[in-house]
C-alpha cells in the first residue's frame, strides 16, 4: 500500500479531525489545512483546523468556520509543518500526537505514524489537492481558491524554482472550477497597508551588504514594527525584498519577536541551499527558501546568520554567470 492509500485510508476510517498549522501562518498552511477540513466534512466527517497565531486578515477568505457544536478530537492530522516547534505554544500538546503529517519541506522530521511527504512539490496544496481527488471528494469553487492560494503563495504566482509543470496543470484544472485567480493574485501579491509601505522603507534603507555583495541582509526590530504599526503577520513580502538586488545569491531577514528571539528567513537564488545554511542553525526548508530560529540581541543573531552563511559559501565555488 503506497503512502497515499494509506493517507486515504486513516482519513476515510477516522472522525473527529483537528488539523494543524504552523505558527505564523501563510497561504499554504492555512489553504491547504482549509481544503482538507472542508474535504472531510464533504465526506461526512467533523474537522477542524487550529493555529497558535491569530490568522492574518488578508487569508481570513481561506478559514473554514468552525462546527457549531465542541467535539472531542480523536484524529491528528498536521499539513506543511517541517518540525513540531512549529505549532507554536498554543499548539505544543499535540506535537506528539500526530498520527498524518502532510507536507513538501525536504527538512521535515515530524514523528508521525503516515508521513505524506513529497518534497518535489512546490506548495503543500498540491499534495492536499491530490489526496482530495484520491479520497474521491470532486473539489468545489472554495475548495479550488484554497488550493490556488496555498499553490501561488508558495511559488511565488509561479516564479519560484519549485515551479513545475505538475503546478502548472493543477493550476489549470483550479482555473476550471471557476476561482478569481487575479483577484487571488492581486490580494496576496499587489495589496499593501500604508503602515507596510512605511516599513519597507525602513527595511530598506537598513540593508547590509556582506561577502562582497553575495549576500544582503535586512532586520525587522520590533521598534520597527511599533512605529509603522504593522503586525507580524503582514511580513510575508519582506523576505523577499533583499533577494530581488542584482548580484545577491542569499538574501536573509532576521525579524524580531517580542520575546525577544529572531526568526530568520532565508532566499537564495541560483547555486547556494538555503536549507543547509538554516540547518547550521537547528532549522530547515526548502532548496531557496528557509528558516531558523535564533536567540540573542540583533548584533548577536546577525554574527551567526553570517556565519552560517560564511561557511556553506566557504563550501562552493561560485559558478561562471
Amino acid at each position: 500500500m503506497t503512502t497515499l492509500e494509506r493517507a486515504c485510508a486513516y482519513l476515510r476510517e477516522g472522525d473527529d479531525f483537528l488539523i494543524l498549522t504552523h505558527t505564523s501562518p501563510d497561504g499554504d498552511t492555512l489553504g491547504s489545512a482549509s481544503a482538507l477540513c472542508r474535504a472531510l466534512r464533504a465526506m461526512g466527517k467533523r474537522a477542524n483546523i487550529a493555529c497558535s497565531d491569530p490568522i492574518p486578515q488578508k487569508y481570513s477568505f481561506l478559514v473554514e468556520p468552525d462546527l457549531p457544536e465542541p467535539f472531542a478530537y480523536r484524529r491528528i492530522v498536521s499539513v506543511d509543518v517541517a518540525d513540531v516547534q512549529l505549532l507554536g505554544d498554543a499548539l505544543a500538546g499535540y506535537g506528539d500526537r500526530i498520527e498524518l503529517c502532510i507536507d513538501h519541506h525536504p527538512s521535515n522530521c515530524i514523528r508521525a505514524d503516515i508521513r505524506l511527504l513529497d518534497t518535489a512539490a512546490a506548495a503543500a496544496a498540491e499534495v492536499v489537492y491530490e489526496l482530495i481527488r484520491a479520497l474521491g471528494v470532486t473539489p468545489d469553487r472554495q475548495m479550488a481558491i484554497q488550493i490556488y492560494t496555498g499553490i501561488s503563495t508558495d511559488s511565488g504566482c509561479f516564479r519560484f524554482s519549485n515551479t513545475t509543470s505538475r503546478t502548472h496543470r493543477i493550476a489549470a484544472e483550479l482555473f476550471e472550477l471557476g476561482i478569481d485567480h487575479t483577484e487571488i493574485d492581486r490580494r496576496m501579491f499587489e495589496t499593501q497597508s500604508r503602515g507596510y509601505v512605511a516599513l519597507e522603507q525602513q527595511v530598506l534603507a537598513s540593508i547590509e551588504y556582506h561577502f562582497d555583495g553575495l549576500c544582503a541582509l535586512v532586520a525587522v526590530t520590533r521598534e520597527m514594527l511599533e512605529q509603522s504599526g504593522v503586525s507580524d503577520s503582514e511580513l510575508d513580502g519582506i523576505a523577499q525584498l533583499p533577494r530581488q538586488i542584482e548580484g545577491v545569491e542569499v538574501g536573509a531577514t532576521l525579524k524580531q519577536k517580542q520575546d525577544g528571539e529572531f526568526r530568520v528567513s532565508l532566499r537564495t537564488n541560483r547555486w547556494l541551499n538555503a536549507s543547509e545554511i538554516c540547518e547550521r542553525l537547528g532549522g530547515g526548508g526548502h532548496v531557496r527558501a528557509a528558516g531558523c530560529r535564533i536567540h540573542g540581541d540583533l548584533a548577536g543573531a546577525k554574527r551567526q546568520l553570517l556565519e552560517a552563511i560564511g561557511a556553506e559559501l566557504a563550501k562552493r565555488e561560485r559558478p561562471a554567470v
